[in-house]
């Protein structure tokens, strides 16, 4: 009998069983959830198993938002949550706290999404709830977790509000769909607001944060629905401290619109005093020279811009003169419509087309013809230009002037085309347009502009020389005629000037002819 049972037993694994996907449920609640009357300065909830929170400090959302914020208990892994609260409550006031995906079991992970704890420290909960969606003027979906606030327009609002105070509701978009929801909420007249911000603040920083908003009151109860759409405020103009950066080169910055901005000395100067100015092409800047070289402690400038007036003071001191460099704007592959151009560090007074040669792969001589571009400081070269082909150039000592005088060094650059089979095209249709002027624009996936179009009536759009890719196509309409997209203001009540985007992506392809039409709903 004992030898029968020799070498039955195998050895193995357990094989256990399903896979828990069951998020952890509550089992009870001290006050229970949707209590009136709220008084504790704890609430404890009680969960089936144990649970771990993640990234609660940020998935959390308290309304009304407390001065204080609660400490929440125990951040390991417990069966029961403890939320001690730190802020005095409002009177009559009904409290939820949103965690978003901040409560997953301790195993497996599994979140339990968007639980709430609702109370109210008065007689009842408050019920009522509003939704809509929040979409983005230059994008074609807004980044996920727009914050999106109710402010109360009782006898201490302002319209200042939103930069000094945070809201009575507070709720967040969920996904790129941009759509919210807030419930529990009082009856009453609010400002409806929504803001990409970095951090939650729940105050609007016209310097960093995008901002949406509905321009009229919103009343509670509504069976409307709202469309917020985001967008990033122009900065109104001031001017930065200007430097001194070298020898007679002095840098003017400022933020917002720049662009008419008249720069006088103040100070005597000598009676030859001259200067020149131009744009710097990747800040906010104004680059001012001038000459002759005298002595000075300091110079005092008026600047002028839209009517606006600033007395500038800059401290002298002794720098080197930079020496005349140049740098191409566009090397390597040129499209056939395009013009090569060069940027220069120091002014640029004149040019000489009689000393620029351009020359074809075979040695055959060019035509070539060099323009002065004041406003962005560079010379733009000219030529025909045949597909497939390689140009050799030269701008001979003498070819640029610049403001003191000096001439430049020989400059080579070798420049190349692609074939016309190389690029794609595209012709466009346009429909049920209620309004001109508009802008027709191609971008990438980063909304850099690939090619554009400025139509002032209806006609048929035609894009050639396009890189292979897929492109956004998308609408401006240019309101006021200034033939650049202008964003909104919170304070005017003004909204950014309207963008719609082609349902769908179009894919270019080498070589092929694309024929779209984009019609307009009605």
């Amino acid at each position: 009998m004992l030898l029968s049972f020799t070498d039955c037993a195998k050895k193995g694994m357990p094989a256990g069983g399903p896979r828990d996907t069951i998020p952890p449920m509550i089992l009870r609640s001290a006050p229970e959830n949707f209590s009136t009357h709220f008084s504790n300065k704890e609430i404890e909830i009680r969960f089936d198993e144990y649970i771990k929170l993640n990234n609660v400090n940020q998935e959390l959302i308290i309304s009304p938002p407390m001065t204080h914020g609660p400490i929440i208990t125990p951040l390991s892994a417990s069966k029961t949550l403890r939320i001690r609260i730190e802020d005095t409550l409002k009177p009559n006031t009904t409290y939820l706290f949103n965690f978003g995906n901040s409560i997953e079991d301790n195993n497996e992970g599994n979140v339990l999404e968007h639980f709430k704890y609702v109370f109210s420290t008065g007689s009842y909960v408050d019920s009522l709830t509003l939704s809509g969606r929040v979409r983005d003027a230059e994008l074609t979906k807004p980044k996920p977790g727009a914050t999106v606030m109710l402010y109360e327009m009782n006898e201490s609002y302002t319209d200042s509000i939103i930069y000094q105070e945070k809201p009575m509701y507070i709720t967040t978009t969920r996904d790129t769909t941009g759509v919210f929801q807030f419930t529990n909420l009082k009856e009453g007249a609010y400002l409806l607001v929504a803001i990409e911000e970095k951090n939650r603040r729940y105050i609007f920083n016209p310097r960093e944060d995008k901002i949406g908003f509905i321009a009229e009151p919103i009343t509670i109860p509504t069976d409307s629905s709202f469309v917020l759409t985001l967008f990033k405020e122009a900065r109104e103009y001031k001017l930065s401290r200007p430097s001194l950066i070298g020898k007679n080169h002095i840098v003017f910055g400022y933020e917002g619109d720049g662009g008419n901005m008249q720069i006088e000395p103040i100070s005597e100067t000598p009676s030859d005093f001259k200067y020149a100015t131009y744009k710097d092409q990747a800040k906010d800047s104004i680059h001012y020279w001038y000459k002759p070289i005298f002595e000075a402690d300091s110079l005092l400038f008026a600047v002028k811009n839209k009517g606006q007036v600033d007395t500038a003071h800059v401290r002298m001191r002794e720098l080197y003169l930079d020496s005349l460099s140049f740098s191409p704007v566009n090397p390597g592959r040129l499209k056939l419509k395009d013009t090569f151009k060069i940027r220069a560090n120091r002014p640029i007074v004149s040019v000489n087309s009689e000393k620029i040669t351009v020359m074809s792969s075979d040695s055959i001589p060019i035509d070539g013809e060099i323009r002065l571009n004041q406003k962005d400081n560079q010379a733009e070269i000219w030529f025909e230009k045949k597909e497939n082909e390689t140009y050799k150039g030269l701008l001979l000592p003498g070819a640029m002037t610049d403001f003191f005088g000096k001439e430049n060094d020989s400059i080579n650059f070798t420049l190349k085309t692609r074939s016309e089979s190389d690029y794609g095209t595209l012709t466009l249709n346009l429909e049920n347009i209620d309004r001109f002027p508009i802008i027709v624009q191609l971008v990438d996936d980063n909304y850099k502009v690939e090619a554009e179009a400025y139509l002032e009536e209806l006609q048929v759009v035609y894009f050639d020389e396009i890189l292979p890719k897929r492109y956004f196509l998308r609408i401006i309409f240019d309101d006021n005629e200034n033939r650049k997209w202008d964003s909104g203001s919170f304070l005017d009540r003004r909204d950014p000037e309207r963008i719609l985007y082609y349902p769908t992506k179009i894919d270019v392809r080498a070589n092929w002819s694309l024929n779209e039409t984009f019609r307009l709903g009605r």
